[in-house]
């Protein structure tokens, strides 16, 4: 592998013409059953795993699609034709859009929980219809959060798998680039940060971050197995 010249980068993975030719092979004879089973195979082989051990498939799909737009490998035609279509706007679900002002204090009962259900449905709509960047389809480990008053969702934030470099980061942490490998599951990032138009309350973003990182090792560790111990923001969206 050496001394093989590299011919595509991504995900800080180097890929030789030996790889591509590896990669065009299993394309070929698993042609007919599609990119999910396709990304399945190689996730397999190349022994992409996440910590608690499930697959990368998402990761390994990614790769493909970044290797196809570069001209190295075809894949098959998609099965389902909407999937990497955007999304159809959401239909808006009934909820609760009682405006609040003044100051966080004035907020008792303030919570952050995971989004689930019905909560998670509010985020969906919220993030798309809101937030300049849509509603995001994560890759990798992520977890979703609404920040409740009561029934009403008045934030909306999403954690997900970190970058590969982020100078301030890896300079404050002092690692190395085999170190970061080994352990950037263990950072978690920001991707998604809402405060829907009719919240209006002083200090708010700093409160809800303050109680999202209060449970957010714990439901990491339950989803995924591990906890994670460094949480990047790159700041707050309010619209």
């Amino acid at each position: 592998m050496a001394d093989q010249k590299i011919i595509f980068k991504f995900r800080s993975r180097e890929y030789s013409e030996n790889d591509l030719k590896a990669i065009r092979k299993v394309i070929s004879d698993n042609f007919h059953l599609g990119r999910t089973q396709i990304s399945c195979i190689l996730a397999r082989a190349w022994e992409w795993k996440q910590p608690n051990g499930k697959y990368k498939e998402f990761a390994v799909r990614d790769t493909l699609l970044r290797m196809q737009e570069a001209g190295l490998i075809e894949l098959p035609p998609l099965l389902k034709r909407n999937n990497n279509k955007a999304k159809k706007p959401l239909q808006a679900p009934l909820f609760d859009q009682t405006p609040h002002t003044g100051f966080v204090k004035d907020l008792p009962g303030l919570e952050v929980q995971r989004g689930s259900g019905y909560t998670k449905l509010v985020w969906e709509y919220l993030l798309q219809r809101y937030h300049y960047l849509g509603c995001p389809k994560v890759v990798g480990e992520h977890l979703y959060q609404t920040a409740m008053l009561g029934d009403q969702v008045i934030a909306c934030l999403a954690w997900g798998s970190p970058a590969w470099k982020i100078a301030p980061r890896d300079q404050l942490i002092g690692w190395d680039e085999a170190i970061k490998r080994k352990n950037l599951h263990l950072v978690t990032s920001n991707v998604r940060f809402l405060i829907p138009p009719w919240i209006q309350v002083k200090h708010l973003a700093s409160k809800v971050l303050a109680l999202s990182l209060k449970s957010l090792g714990q439901d990491w560790e339950k989803l995924y197995g591990h906890p994670v111990y460094l949480a990047e923001t790159f700041g707050t969206v309010t619209i």
